[in-house]
C-alpha cells in the first residue's frame, strides 16, 4: 500500500512532463469558437451537492445579465471519487478534454495538491474552494488562490480567543482521522506553543464513529474545561448532543466545517449552546443576505460553509474571465490583484494566493448566533 501510495503521484508527474503546453490561443481554441465558456468544477464526491448547487446559482446568474459579450458561462463538474490519485485526472480531463477556462475546487487538501501540480504544469488557475491546508501555498503556484482562510489563520483566531480571553488553560483536541482534520489539529498545536501554561490532550476518533462514548470519558477523567473539535458537521453535532445530554457544558469551538453541508431551518440552535466556530461570513447572521433566500428559493434548503464559499469562488472566477478574456496571464494578474467583496467577506490574497483575512467567530448563546467581536 505504501508503494501504491508513492508510485502514483510520480506517475502522475511523468505523464504531466509528458504533455507539450498549448500555445495560449491553442488551449482556448474551443471556447473562443464554441458556444459557451466552460468553468471547471472539481468536488469531492457525490456528497459536496451544495458546491455544484452554489457553483450553479453564480452560472445561473452571471448567464441573466448576459454572460460575457453575449456568450453563455457553462459548469463542467467531475467528481474525485476512487483511488487516490483521481484528482489529477479530472483535473486533467477537465483542461485538455472539457477545455476549461479555469477551475474551481471543491474537495479535501490531498486532493487540492494533486490538482495543484496541474495547474502548475499548464498554467491554468485553480481557485481552492473548501480545504483550508496551509501547505497549498508553499510551493508558491502563481495559478493557485484560496478563497477560504487557511488552517493556520483560523487557529489564530481560535487561540486568542480560547487562551488569552477566555483564560481556558486545560483543552481536548477532538479530530477525525481524516487528512484536512489532522492538518487543522497540527495547526491549531502548532499556535498553542507561545500560550502560556496550558494542558492539552489529543482525541483522534474514526469519521465512521457513531458514539463518542471513550472519547467523552477520557475528557471527563481530566478535568477538561474546553473541547476543540475539528471534524465534519454531522459529527460535530453528534458530539456536541452527547457531551450535551451528559450535563457537560464546556464551550466547544470548531473551524468553519461546523456548518458545511446544509444549514437545516429545523436546527434548534438551543442545543448547540455554548458552541463557537469560525464564521463563515455574515450571511449566517444576517437575515437580509440575498444569497440565503436565493438559494432556498432554487434548491428548497438553506446553505452551509461548502456553498457560501463554492458561490464565491465561481463569482471571482466569472468576473476575473469577465475582465481578462481568454488571456490566461490577464486572468492570473486579475485574481492576484482583486479586492472582492463577496458573501463570505472582502477576499484579497496573498503573493501565494492565500485569503488574507479570516471574518472572526461566531458563538451560539441563548439558542442564537452571535457574532464575537475581536
Amino acid at each position: 500500500m505504501k508503494f501504491l501510495k508513492i508510485i502514483i503521484p510520480v506517475w502522475i508527474i511523468l505523464v504531466l512532463q509528458g504533455f507539450i503546453i498549448p500555445e495560449e490561443q491553442t488551449l482556448n481554441k474551443g471556447n473562443q469558437s464554441g458556444k459557451t465558456i466552460k468553468i471547471g468544477l472539481l468536488i469531492q464526491d457525490k456528497s459536496f451537492l451544495a458546491a455544484r448547487n452554489a457553483a450553479e446559482l453564480a452560472i445561473q446568474k452571471a448567464n441573466e445579465t448576459g454572460g460575457l459579450n453575449g456568450i453563455p458561462f457553462e459548469m463542467v463538474e467531475l467528481s474525485m471519487e476512487g483511488s487516490w490519485g483521481t484528482g489529477s485526472k479530472q483535473a486533467v480531463d477537465l483542461i485538455f478534454e472539457k477545455e476549461v477556462v479555469a477551475i474551481l475546487g471543491s474537495n479535501d487538501g490531498r486532493n487540492a495538491h494533486l490538482v495543484l501540480q496541474v495547474s502548475a504544469k499548464t498554467r491554468v488557475i485553480f481557485l481552492s474552494a473548501w480545504s483550508g491546508d496551509p501547505t497549498l501555498s508553499q510551493t508558491y503556484v502563481p495559478w493557485y488562490f484560496n478563497c477560504v482562510p487557511n488552517d493556520l489563520q483560523q487557529a489564530d483566531l481560535l487561540v486568542q480567543e480560547i487562551f488569552s480571553k477566555r483564560k481556558i488553560s486545560k483543552v481536548a483536541v477532538v479530530s477525525e482521522n481524516s487528512y484536512d482534520s489532522d492538518m487543522a489539529m497540527k495547526s491549531f498545536l502548532k499556535k498553542t506553543i507561545n500560550s502560556g501554561d496550558i494542558k492539552i490532550i489529543k482525541l483522534i476518533y474514526d469519521k465512521s464513529i457513531i458514539d463518542f462514548q471513550s472519547i467523552i470519558d477520557n475528557i471527563r477523567q481530566t478535568d477538561i474545561k474546553g473541547i476543540v473539535f475539528y471534524g465534519s458537521s454531522p459529527a460535530a453535532s453528534k458530539f456536541v448532543q452527547q457531551i450535551r445530554h451528559l450535563k457537560m457544558n464546556q464551550p466547544v469551538f470548531c473551524s468553519f466545517t461546523f456548518t458545511d453541508q446544509n444549514v437545516s431551518p429545523e436546527l434548534k440552535l438551543g442545543d448547540y449552546e455554548n458552541v463557537v466556530f469560525v464564521s463563515p461570513g455574515n450571511w449566517i447572521v444576517n437575515k437580509d443576505v440575498a444569497f440565503r433566500d436565493e438559494f432556498f428559493k432554487r434548491f428548497k434548503k438553506n446553505p452551509g460553509s461548502i456553498a457560501a464559499y463554492a458561490f464565491d469562488g465561481m463569482n471571482m472566477i466569472i468576473e476575473a474571465i469577465r475582465n481578462s478574456g481568454y488571456d490566461r496571464n490577464k486572468l492570473q494578474k486579475i485574481l492576484s490583484k482583486s479586492q472582492y467583496q463577496g458573501i463570505t467577506g472582502a477576499i484579497r490574497f496573498d503573493q501565494r494566493g492565500n485569503r488574507m483575512d479570516a471574518n472572526g467567530l461566531i458563538e451560539i448563546h441563548n439558542g442564537k448566533l452571535k457574532q464575537i467581536e475581536n
